[in-house]
């Protein structure tokens, strides 16, 4: 019987010697460490080269997800399962993104997350039920024809990239020099564009489609 060798990267102790205890009593599972912080995340991965990473996402030094960047870009065939509480698609689509296996919520049911860590040491990816409609809301939102940034004018992927990196309209419009009041039509046209609902979905766009790097 394989082993697989787990590294879990979560700042909070207890929380983590719980998540070691747990697994520990499935017979094919082992923790090699855990850690406290992104960066102790990435350093610990490439000496010990675990077969999963349990990856927490607010962390000090380095966040989960600068921490899962910088993992994929050493070996892209790291297999991290992101261990969060957000629940908001932005994140998802980010971890996925990145390279995540596997998106799990921390207040799942053990029995997921063992789950989880075997559907990803077997190659495949897991996200969370729960998560995964978020995902069959994307796809029906792509099919529909609302996935193409080829659709936004420059102007509005301007506008668009401000928007995905925090900016209000106020700041957008002395940014771009342009009037408040273009920005807000210019975020309308994006939003109908996209057939998103919000400036988060919006954002997520910006994201997925490298309009905000």
């Amino acid at each position: 019987m394989d082993i697989i060798r787990v590294l879990i990267a979560e700042d909070h102790a207890m929380i983590r010697e719980g998540l070691k205890q747990l697994l520990e009593l499935e017979p094919d599972m082992k923790v090699v460490a855990g850690v406290a912080d992104g960066q102790l995340a990435v350093d610990s991965y490439l000496a010990m080269r675990p077969d999963i990473v349990l990856m927490d996402i607010n962390m000090p030094h380095k966040n989960g997800l600068e921490a899962i960047k910088e993992i994929r870009a050493t070996d892209g065939n790291a297999r991290v399962i992101m261990l969060t509480i957000h629940q908001d698609r932005e994140y998802l689509f980010k971890a996925l993104d990145l390279g995540a296996s596997g998106y799990v919520l921390k207040d799942a049911e053990s029995r997921v997350l063992v789950e989880a860590i075997r559907t990803v040491y077997s190659g495949q990816t897991y996200i969370q039920p729960s998560m995964a409609r978020e995902l069959v809301t994307e796809f029906k939102r792509m099919k529909s024809g609302g996935d193409n940034p080829n659709q936004l004018s420059e102007r509005e992927k301007e506008v668009l990239k401000l928007v995905a990196v925090g900016m209000v309209n106020k700041d957008i419009a002395g940014k771009l020099y342009i009037s408040e009041k273009t920005v807000k039509n210019h975020i309308s046209s994006i939003f109908r564009k996209l057939d998103v609902q919000d400036r988060t979905q919006a954002a997520v766009f910006a994201i997925k489609h490298h309009l905000a790097d």
